[in-house]
């Protein structure tokens, strides 16, 4: 944390019982939202991620709000859905297209006079 400026919590397990009364009474958590609620910007809060002694009750927080914004696709339409399979599951739109030249032969395209084009 910045020097000069005092803690707005002493221990972790203070901002901890903190944070469980936010998410215990919230049915759409947000990081800013709980960064309100422990009376701190986003900005703060993100900082107590790096300092040692508060970082993995940052993390564990940060996870339980997006573990409810991730259930939260869930409840919404198709969209939220394929949201989540692509960002977390690798899944792709894909489009498969072939495209042949006369009689099924391979296509070939060579471009000529084209700025900035490789010359050879």
């Amino acid at each position: 944390m910045p020097a000069g400026r005092p803690r707005k919590f002493n221990t972790a397990e203070e901002m901890q019982a903190v944070i469980d009364d936010y998410l215990g009474a919230e049915d759409r958590p947000t990081v800013t939202g709980l960064a309100l609620a422990l009376n701190m910007t986003r900005q703060t809060l993100l900082q107590y991620e790096h300092d040692g002694e508060f970082s993995d009750t940052v993390k564990m927080a940060k996870a339980r709000v997006e573990d409810a914004l991730e259930r939260a696709l869930w409840d919404s339409n198709p969209a939220g859905k394929i949201f989540n399979l692509k960002n977390n599951f690798g899944w792709k739109d894909a489009k498969e297209q072939q495209i042949t030249g006369a009689e099924g032969k391979p296509l070939s395209i060579t471009f000529k006079g084209v700025p900035g084009a490789a010359s050879d």
